[in-house]
């Protein structure tokens, strides 16, 4: 056994060894695109241990990822979050580009596991149970904080971010800000930016700008004018005080 175990070290070390002339070639064109990457570190080694690391550092980053990600799973299924939060930190260590890591791993913290704390029957307290809940929606901001930092240009992170900001935190300027970065990226589809508008309508002060932005989407044609982006402008040119021959459906 400890002989298998010596030989599938060294074909390991070998191949990463063969691959170490294209991981550096690969890794300075990731730089010049401005990708960001994860270090394997001893922490990480630790967490995934020897065999894992030798495998990660021979070019196996992905299929120990997507491995690990199954492990998550059953970890999800037995409703162990503890373990699960330590799996998510190695799974997108591993693959720091990979969006669905990122987003499933936020989901499962702030939704799956803050609603299981609010639930734990095991904890009487009500008050330790709304702050077990709080911690989890945090981890879960963390985490899609993190994925931003490693996929600036992804505009679906910046728009999970203002979801979660928005149904759990409650924080509606924050949640706009979140939201308009992500209409401002690549690919965002058009209901992303009414998101803002709708947010930043109940971030105090900030009004007058969200008039602005839907008033602007209203007279981009039929297409934008929904229920919810109508009745906002209406009530925002009262609060405002918008001149009657200035608003968009005259009295």
């Amino acid at each position: 056994m400890k002989a298998r175990r010596l030989v599938a070290v060294f074909l390991l070390a070998g191949f990463g060894a063969a691959l170490l002339p294209l991981q550096i070639h690969l890794a300075a064109e990731a730089k010049a695109a401005n990708f960001r990457s994860t270090a394997l570190t001893l922490d990480l080694r630790e967490r995934i241990g020897q065999m894992g690391f030798l495998a990660a550092l021979s070019g196996f980053r992905s299929p120990l990822a997507a491995f690990l990600w199954i492990d998550l799973h059953t970890a999800w299924e037995n409703t162990e979050w503890g373990r699960m939060a330590g799996l998510i930190d190695t799974v997108t260590t591993l693959q720091p580009r990979s969006l669905l890591y990122w987003d499933m791993s936020a989901w499962h913290m702030a939704y799956n596991a803050s609603v299981a704390a609010m639930q734990d029957e095991k904890q009487p307290s009500e008050a330790l149970r709304i702050r077990a809940q709080r911690q989890y929606f945090q981890l879960g901001r963390d985490i899609l904080e993190r994925g931003i930092r490693n996929n600036p240009e992804s505009y679906q992170l910046y728009q999970q971010l203002g979801v979660l900001l928005r149904d759990k935190f409650e924080d509606h300027c924050a949640a706009a800000d979140a939201f308009l970065k992500a209409a401002e990226l690549p690919g965002a589809p058009p209901y992303v930016r009414r998101s803002a508008g709708y947010e930043m309508a109940q971030c105090p002060g900030r009004e007058r700008e969200a008039y602005e932005l839907l008033r602007a989407l209203y007279l981009e044609g039929e297409h934008q004018r929904l229920p919810t982006l109508v009745r906002l402008v209406q009530e925002l040119e009262k609060s405002l005080d918008i001149p009657a021959a200035e608003r968009v459906e005259k009295p």
